[in-house]
């Protein structure tokens, strides 16, 4: 049987996430999610992600290579998925 004491109540409220009310918002201001209940960026609204396992090497020179040509991890996956379409006739719609 579970008893329920003092302690153990606070540390299941200290475990539970809080909920704000307030939107989240960039730096100017612009909601960052649409719906807080889902908690969905606007960018992200009807989109899917696709994720695969790689050497952690892997993953350094992709962050460096964006860092380098001052653009994103997104971007620079896009740009390889369409090349990666384009080889096999396919349209480049990343």
């Amino acid at each position: 049987m579970v008893r329920n004491t003092k302690l153990a109540d606070s540390l299941r409220k200290a475990s539970e996430p809080e909920k704000s009310t307030k939107p989240v918002t960039s730096p100017d201001g612009e909601p960052l999610i649409k719906n807080p209940s889902t908690g969905v960026a606007p960018s992200r609204q009807g989109k899917k992600a696709i994720a695969g396992h790689f050497d952690p090497a892997v993953s350094k020179q992709l962050k460096q290579l964006a860092l380098s040509e001052d653009t994103t991890v997104q971007a620079l996956l896009s740009e390889a998925l369409n090349d990666l379409f384009s080889k096999y006739g396919q349209k480049p719609i990343a």
